[in-house]
């Protein structure tokens, strides 16, 4: 089979799978026929879907393609043929689920670790309003300190939407028609969400259920378009499927794509700003005449970062150990100190049928993509570094 007539059954395949799942495609800018064509096609059947991905991984080799679109493609048909199976009503186990999507290998956290982030942040936090306050008391009062104005949001996002923009297209060059809308919506499993259109523009939604708190805000719009999503998005677009990549014309759930995708997207605040990016935001915000503490903000971040296997903890309780809901929301208080509310809105992003692994993609994402940008020193190297993970048709088994 041709290079060409191979990337486009694979591109049929993975749009297949929105038939199956809405929103399992996350974006799709290739070819509208080939969306149209899926759209009016017989509902399609799990298994054959399967037998689909199992037949292209096998003609793989011998669609003359580069070892480096080749591992791509190969790494992303393993985890449709699971998702297949899946649909299908096969028994996976969890560890397994997540190994065959995102090309890792997951185990569960150190709790010690947990216990010394602890002690970390105990040191850092105000002692609160009165005795006998929990830690987690102490944090969640420290947070409602950080709460943005309802009123206020807006012009929040868009200074720091436009200050990131500055800074990513003095390093990293993006088309000049590229854009990015934002809009707050509710009822939603997440916090932020990009919606990548194509022709390099973004629509970007911000969870108007979760509080929006100063320190995290700088981080949403990092994650979500400078230099995260809507980067990686424009710049393969610009890339890769100019120069005839069309499966990256195509970003589905469930696959290595995500996992590198959001490892970048939650390093991109510190791979644009870097050190010091809390007296920076605290500028910024100083600029619009909100108070904001942007020193202990960095610290507190960097303690936090030791409760980083926690969330990915929850899901192997839940999907590997059959604990109950309840269960597992105690579990998310007692370690991530978070609130109850905030406890079970992760549940509810834990048990979606659809992102009850994507958990992994932000703890393992992390963890690889930044252990490998650490490798090279602060300035230039780290920053082509960064380049390659914004340009490259990566999978996780490249960086390892």
């Amino acid at each position: 089979m041709e290079s060409d007539a191979f990337v486009r059954e694979y591109l049929l395949l993975g749009l297949a799978f929105d038939r199956l799942e809405e929103g399992f495609v996350d974006a799709y800018t290739g070819d509208p026929e080939l969306r149209r064509r899926t759209e009016n096609a017989p509902a399609p059947v799990p298994r054959d879907l399967s037998h689909t991905a199992k037949r292209l991984r096998d003609e793989l080799p011998a669609a003359g393609l580069s070892d480096e679109r080749t591992r791509f493609l190969d790494a992303h048909l393993r985890a449709l043929d699971c998702s297949a199976r899946k649909f299908a009503g096969d028994d996976i186990g969890f560890v397994d689920e997540v190994e065959a999507y995102f090309d890792v290998h997951i185990e569960p956290g150190n709790e010690d670790d947990y216990r010394d982030a602890h002690r970390r942040l105990d040191a850092l936090l105000p002692p609160g309003g009165g005795s006998g306050m929990s830690l987690a008391e102490r944090l969640q009062a420290h947070r409602k300190t950080e709460v943005i104005p309802a009123d206020r949001l807006a012009e929040c996002v868009e200074a720091f939407s436009s200050a990131l923009r500055d800074k990513v297209r003095a390093v990293y060059p993006l088309p000049e028609s590229e854009r990015v809308e934002y809009e707050v919506v509710g009822d939603k499993p997440w916090s932020g969400f990009n919606y990548y259109l194509g022709d390099y523009r973004s629509r970007v939604a911000i969870n108007s259920d979760l509080e929006q708190q100063m320190s995290n805000l700088p981080r949403l719009i990092a994650h979500e378009a400078y230099p995260g999503h809507h980067t990686e998005h424009c710049r393969k677009e610009a890339g890769l499927v100019a120069a005839g990549q069309g499966e990256q014309t195509l970003f589905l759930v469930n696959t290595p794509q995500c996992l590198m995708a959001e490892g970048l997207a939650d390093l991109a605040l510190e791979a644009i700003v870097g050190p010091g990016w809390g007296l920076w935001a605290q500028e910024i915000y100083a600029d619009l005449g909100l108070r904001f503490d942007g020193e202990l903000a960095e610290q507190l971040g960097a303690a936090s970062a030791g409760l980083l296997s926690v969330r990915q903890d929850a899901a192997l309780l839940l999907h590997d150990r059959g604990r109950s809901h309840d269960d597992v929301a105690e579990f998310l208080q007692r370690w991530s100190l978070s609130s109850p509310e905030r406890a079970r809105q992760s549940l509810r992003f834990l048990s979606s049928p659809l992102w009850r692994a994507y958990i992994s993609t932000y703890v393992e994402g992390y963890r690889l993509l930044g252990g490998w940008l650490a490798q090279a020193p602060v300035g230039v190297e780290r920053s082509e570094r960064f380049l390659r993970l914004l340009d490259e048709p990566l999978v996780p088994s490249s960086l390892r």
